[in-house]
């Protein structure tokens, strides 16, 4: 994780500060809804989140196909099989202020991420019975 107090589309950073958890999305061909206080909803093979900068969904849940870039929330890599969405860049949404900022499974290894926070499924399902109406989570320097 690379922090940055001054997110920008496309940087890899993850911004600074304390952000809502707004509500967790989950593969329902992996698994139960997860144990959070957290509204659970499940992904489809459609969903997407655009982080095209000119689209009027930037930074919103998209259907897919659509026309703009986006991310693919139905992935293979297991990654997105848990998505906690962050209250990052939202209230308003600014174009170019950056995008589809997760707390979401993490890689083998620990990989850095494209911006997002990433833990291992245990843990983030762990971290998930914590959550709740008003949860934040705070990204450091």
């Amino acid at each position: 994780m690379k922090p940055a107090a001054a997110k920008r589309e496309g940087d890899g950073a993850s911004p600074i500060g304390r952000w809502p958890a707004r509500r967790v999305f989950y593969r329902p061909d992996k698994g139960p809804p997860p144990e959070t206080g957290l509204p659970a909803i499940a992904i489809r093979r459609e969903d997407g989140w655009s982080d095209d900068v000119a689209e009027p969904t930037y930074n919103r849940l998209a259907p897919l196909p659509c026309l703009g870039s986006h991310e693919r929330l139905w992935r293979e890599d297991g990654l997105y099989d848990l998505i906690v969405e962050l209250g990052y860049n939202d209230e308003p949404v600014v174009a170019g202020m950056g995008s589809a900022i997760f707390l979401h499974v993490a890689r083998d290894g620990y990989a850095p991420t494209e911006g997002c926070i990433a833990l291992a499924q245990a843990d983030l399902r762990a971290v998930l019975k914590l959550l709740g109406g008003g949860s934040l989570i705070e990204i450091r320097a």
